[in-house]
């Protein structure tokens, strides 16, 4: 297998140490703005890795492409913006497998939009593929396996995978949210829907709020017989005043500890019954597992289908993939105990 990973951030070279570690990749392109530091990545992750400039023909012979830098609708080009959702396509009609891990909503949407063309294409395209989105897919799709129907997701995440992320993160407090309601989308106001949600220790309790988030958009295409369906971020007092500013700090070059949970609620044998699954890890570290085993599924052909979504439709038997995150350091954890109270 021969993979290539664009962007060589906090995320993008946790993805590389991935693959580079994982039997199947016989040899790694590492892409990003620097050329040195592309070369000094490759030269840490071993014979296996090779540093390479993006060119016209980079993606020659290329299996699959993780795009780990940020990607924007607007780019031309792999440069000081990002990556544009114009190469992904490009990419995804040659044929190659691309897996995403940007979280911006506008972009999701637009990476989504290629779903007929990746199809046509026999391809692959995974949207989403980081902790959350991406992880949180993966758990809600294991909790509907436990009960017999699915009616509420709700979502909440604390943590930022590097400063890109970070960036991304601070901007979505400023953008309103999205609930699906009963069968339709609700606008819920930036900063609104204060609930206390509890995350694996030693994060504990945080208070979490809607922001523009695209946990939602992601699950409604799995899940479309869910009537309640929401994701919250955690967030300070100062965090929701300081939003529409630039950053008052430099982020954290890879991100401090993060986590996720994901609550799911359905029947089971006509009992009403809750699932809660959390997970605690940096964010960086967890999203680069799954970025890279999302790489190697998309290879092996272990999705469901072809054509672009998130890992909530591609992965219907979540069990292995969740053993081979855990095998790579990245465990899940169900909570014991009483449901939590529901979001309004």
């Amino acid at each position: 297998m021969r993979a290539l990973v664009l962007g060589l951030g906090a995320v993008g070279t946790r993805t590389a140490r991935q693959l580079a570690s994982s039997a199947e990749v016989e040899q790694l392109l590492v892409v990003g703005r620097d050329a040195g530091r592309a070369e000094a990545v490759a030269r840490s992750l071993g014979p296996v890795a090779v540093g390479a400039a993006w060119g016209p023909t980079t993606l020659d012979g290329v299996d699959v492409l993780v795009v780990a830098a940020p990607v924007t609708p607007t780019a031309a080009a792999f440069g000081s913006t990002g990556f544009s959702v114009g190469l992904v396509e490009r990419a995804v009609r040659t044929g190659t497998r691309v897996v995403t891990v940007s979280d911006h909503p506008e972009v999701v949407h637009a990476l989504l939009g290629l779903d007929e063309a990746a199809r046509r294409c026999g391809t692959t395209l995974v949207v989403g593929a980081g902790m959350s989105p991406g992880l949180t897919d993966v758990l809600a799709r294991f909790g509907a396996l436990q009960l017999g129907s699915v009616d509420e997701i709700h979502v909440a995440k604390v943590g930022a995978g590097g400063p890109a992320c970070a960036r991304q993160h601070h901007r979505a407090l400023t953008e309103d949210g999205r609930d699906w309601r009963d069968g339709s989308w609700v606008q819920r106001a930036s900063g609104s829907g204060r609930e206390l949600c509890w995350f694996p220790e030693p994060v504990g309790g945080r208070d979490c709020y809607r922001a523009g988030l695209s946990e939602p958009r992601l699950l409604v295409r799995a899940f479309s017989t869910a009537r309640r369906i929401t994701a919250r971020v955690a967030a300070t007092r100062r965090d929701r005043l300081s939003a529409p500013l630039p950053m008052l700090r430099k982020p954290h070059p890879e991100g401090e500890l993060g986590a996720v949970r994901v609550e799911v609620r359905g029947e089971r044998d006509g009992r009403r019954e809750v699932r809660v699954y959390g997970v605690l890890d940096r964010p960086a570290v967890a999203c680069g597992a799954v970025a890279a085993v999302s790489a190697l599924w998309a290879v092996e052909g272990r999705f469901t289908r072809t054509g672009a979504a998130g890992l909530a439709e591609l992965v219907v038997e979540p069990g292995p993939f969740l053993a081979e995150l855990a095998r790579r350091g990245v465990k899940a954890a169900a909570f014991e105990g009483s449901a939590a109270v529901g979001a309004p």
